[in-house]
Parts: C-alpha cells; structure tokens; sequence
C-alpha cells in the first residue's frame, strides 16, 4: 500500500513505512513505529508511557465513527492503599546549560498507571490489519541487536542523565559512568524480553499477568501507590474529537479532559474570524499570531482546569460571542502593540496515512521517566504525578482519575480526506508548534518539510520567542510595537519536535519529521 509516515527517529519511521510496503494500512504502520520508538526513542516513551491516538478512517471502511480519539494517557494510582499515605518525590536539578536549569520530580512517587500497552492493544483490536505478533517484530529486532545513539538522541542523554541511569537497572542499561553520546550503541535486551511476551501473551500480561506483578511489587516497595488493582482496572477511553472549521479545512483534535487540542481549536477559530494571515513571516503576521496565543493563555486561567474534565467546555470555549471578543483584542493589539501586560523535550510523535485515506495520529511520553526500571523488564515507568502542570495536586486525588494533557495529535481534514496529519513534542510549546505548521500549510501554501522547518515564535508570559531564521527587521519591529523580544540564534529543540505527513489532492504524499529532533519522514511509493 503506498502511504507515507514521519516521526521523530529514523528507524521509528522506516518500521512503519516496511509495514506500509508491505500491505498493511495507516493504523498497522503506526503500531509497529510506536513499538519501536520505545527503544530508538526510550528517554521519551516506552511500555511506561500514556498517550493518545487520534484515528481518522476511510468512511467505506470505517465501522462506527469516522474519527475518534482513543485517550490511552495515565491515571492516578492508589486503588487499595490509604488515601493519606502518599510519599514524597524525588527532586532532581538538571542543568539544560549554564544558565538554566529545572527541577524535575521523580522516582517510585511520581508514577502513575501507564497506558501505552493498552493503547496500542485497542487500536490494533479496533483497526489492524496485521498480525499483532507481526507488529512486534520489528521492534525486538531493534531491541536485540542494538542501536547507535545519534547527535540528537545524545542531547536527550545528556539532559536526561539523572533520570535514565538513577536506578541499577537503568545504569546497567544506559552505563555506569557518563550519558551516552553520538555513535556509542546501546541494548535493550531486557526490553526485548517484555516485547516478546507482549507479542506472544499481548497487553494482559501487563495489565493482570507475570508483567504486572513485578511493576506492582517494584513500585510499592520503593515507596509508590501503583497497585494490581490499578492495573487491571485501566482501560482506554474513546472519545469524541473536538472539531474547529479553518479556512475551507477542519481541524481534529484531542478533547478534553486534555487541554492542547481545544486550546488549538480556539486559536484557529480566532485567526480564521480575523482573515488571512499575509505576508508570512511579517511583523503584522507575527503580531497577529503571538496576540492570539495570549488568548489562548487567558482561557487557560482561572476555572479552567477544573472544568476540562466535567464536559461542555469546549463547546462554551468556541462559541462565537467568545470567539469575537478575543478576536477584536487580537486585531486591535497586533495593530496598535501591546498596552499592558498580562520544560525538557518528552514526547514523541508518530503521523501516518496511507492509500485509502486512512490517518493514525500518535502522541505518546513517559514525561522526563521517573527513574525507576522495573528490574529484569526494560520498563522505565513515567513521572506524570510529578508534573506539576498536570497534576497540581501531586496526586492527592481519587485513583482512577485520568490525567489531564498538553499533547495534540491532529488531522487537518479538506473535503473529507486527510490533508495533513500531525503533532509535536514541546511539553507547552507543542501547541505552538502544531498551530503554526496547520497555517504555514494553510496560509501560505508551504509544503510539509518547509512548514515544519520554518522559525517558529512562542509566547511566554510577556516574553515573545523568536527562533532564528526570523527576519532581524522583524524582530526590531516587534520590539518598537512593545514586545519583549528574546531573538534565538538558529532553529531549537525549544521550539517543539513535529512530525507530520500530508495527503494532496493528486494522491501525493508528502512527509516531513523535525530537523530540530533528528525526525525522519519516508514516502511508499
């Protein structure tokens, strides 16, 4: 079948794309790719990950929805223990460079009830094609014979040290004595054991088998709340996709309880009301955009976070008075400048879509990983609990809550089929970086590889981020109209890490990973 994928590692896309040569459809191509990101991509997702699926199905293949979203993130664990004996995190400062730094919580604490398993478990039941076990294989070949670390997965290492070799088992995965760098080779053995019993017992046994016996066990003994009822009770949620019309397109995203999708969805509705964004890359366009992200941020306040997981807010977010007002403060603020004033790279993105129109959009993260591997299995398990952003609470909720999220797996939809399919790494810039792709492609007709590589802005607080490669003339303007300017001196994984392929109206393909994470993109012919 031809078809096309991208992703964030050259060996994740070149799985997916073998299965597409071989015959098997978008959705087959994603599993085998999201397997073997566990190992060419391990400090960024693993069977310790949760994440989201985003399906978009040909309508005469499809049986029940057309689109829908399957929500495989974590959950608060906890089942069977006192609600009150909750130990503390493990604190752990990295250093990203001489001048910045970032304290990330970690260890037995800090992890939540991983989804990934099931996740892929239920796409392939919902969608697949190909032999499970046939899925796998891929992935316990990379697993067993080994891999070299590249330039960028080095950079991963380097940040992510502390947390990959904190524990005996990662040590004796990652070394003993100092971060991986560019061209050393790494196996995952005890990884490839567990891929071999997924593909030979499936997800149970990491649910309610010999798999989570030994994560439970693990994990209490060190001081977490994983338990074997947390376990077997986790299943994946489908959920209804929130949908925003742009420009003769329509986006579809991931809903809440997740925030990026509707917070995306909002922007574009914003931008659509205030017309074409022209010329690209100018200051009027760069105003425009970053005043919209304000936006985005102020529904992001107040009751927001506790009305993502009750229902309706979507619906009252995009509806058209509220939709208005934010587009007149961001047309009055892009023309007039501004008046007043008002984390580490771990996710991974796999996007796919084949012949028939088929589209599979993955995101997926073990956060920066908790540190903690579960001996003998190769699982390094998440630390979403310690991420504050997600869990303000620290956990201290009722087990079987299903966390909230920043990641977006998407497909801009034109006359039915799936004109690109995407997402990106980026912790709260990911959002970013999605929206600028869907109107580079939109507005100003690049392709997928230039969208993705054109310099991005993002706005933090008061400070607006300008990636190099942004006109110098530009950044000046936007410095007199009142910003406060931070200029970058070339492109940065700061910036979000996408992947994205595209679907023309010719039947060709398109795809593109990012160059600023070493991505890789591969077309079937």
């Amino acid at each position: 079948m031809k078809g096309a994928i991208a992703a964030g590692h050259t060996l994740t896309a070149e799985a997916g794309a073998r299965v597409l040569a071989g015959g098997g459809n978008a959705f087959d191509a994603c599993i085998a790719a999201a397997f073997v990101s566990w190992v060419a991509e391990s400090p960024l997702t693993g069977p310790g990950a949760g994440g989201f699926l985003l399906a978009h199905r040909n309508s005469a293949d499809a049986h029940g929805p057309r689109d829908e979203l399957l929500d495989f993130f974590v959950e608060v664990p906890g089942r069977g223990l006192r609600p009150d004996d909750v130990r503390e995190m493990e604190r752990l400062e990295v250093a990203f460079d001489a001048d910045t730094t970032q304290v990330f919580l970690i260890g037995a604490a800090a992890c939540a009830v991983p989804g990934t398993v099931a996740g892929l478990a239920e796409a392939h039941r919902r969608y697949g094609t190909i032999p499970w076990a046939e899925l796998l294989a891929p992935a316990i070949e990379v697993a067993r014979s080994g891999l070299e670390v590249t330039e960028t997965q080095a950079f991963f290492h380097t940040i992510l040290d502390g947390v990959l070799r904190w524990g005996p088992d990662g040590r004796r995965i990652y070394g003993e004595r100092a971060p991986l760098g560019p061209g050393d080779r790494i196996v995952f053995a005890d990884l490839a054991g567990t891929l071999e019993q997924l593909a030979a017992d499936g997800a149970a046994s990491f649910y309610r088998g010999n798999l989570a016996e030994r994560i439970c066990a693990y994990v209490l003994e060190l001081g977490g709340r994983i338990t074997g009822d947390d376990l077997a009770a986790y299943r994946v949620v489908r959920r209804r996709p929130v949908r925003v019309p742009y420009r003769g397109h329509e986006l579809v995203s991931n809903p809440p309880p997740s925030a990026g999708g509707v917070l995306i969805a909002f922007v574009l509705r914003v931008l659509d009301r205030l017309g074409p964004l022209r010329p690209s890359g100018s200051a009027a366009a760069v105003a425009t955009v970053a005043e919209a992200m304000r936006e985005a941020s102020r529904v992001r306040g107040g009751s927001f976070s506790r009305e993502l997981p009750r229902g309706g807010l979507a619906g009252r977010l995009l509806a058209d008075e509220r939709i208005d007002e934010a587009a007149e403060r961001v047309g009055r603020a892009a023309r007039e400048g501004i008046r007043e004033h008002t984390g580490a790279p771990s996710t991974t993105h796999i996007s796919v879509v084949d012949a028939d129109g088929n589209a599979a959009s993955l995101s997926a993260s073990t956060g920066c990983g908790s540190g903690i591997v579960v001996p003998g299995t190769g699982i390094h398990l998440n630390n979403m609990l310690g991420e504050t952003d997600l869990n303000p609470d620290d956990g201290r909720v009722r087990p079987g809550r299903r966390l909230s999220s920043m990641m977006a797996p998407s497909v801009l939809v034109a006359g039915g089929r799936p004109r690109l399919v995407l997402g990106s790494a980026g912790s709260i810039r990911l959002r970013a970086a999605i929206l600028q792709i869907v109107l580079n492609v939109v507005d100003h007709g690049f392709t997928v590889a230039d969208a993705i590589a054109a310099p991005r802005i993002h706005l933090d607080g008061d400070v607006l981020h300008l990636e190099g490669g942004v006109d110098p003339g530009v950044a000046d303007t936007l410095e007199e109209r009142g910003y406060d300017v931070v200029r970058w001196g070339e492109p940065n994984l700061y910036f979000g890490g996408a992947a994205a392929v595209g679907l023309g109206g010719d039947g060709t393909f398109e795809a593109a990973g990012d160059p600023r994470r070493g991505g890789a993109g591969v077309v079937v012919r």
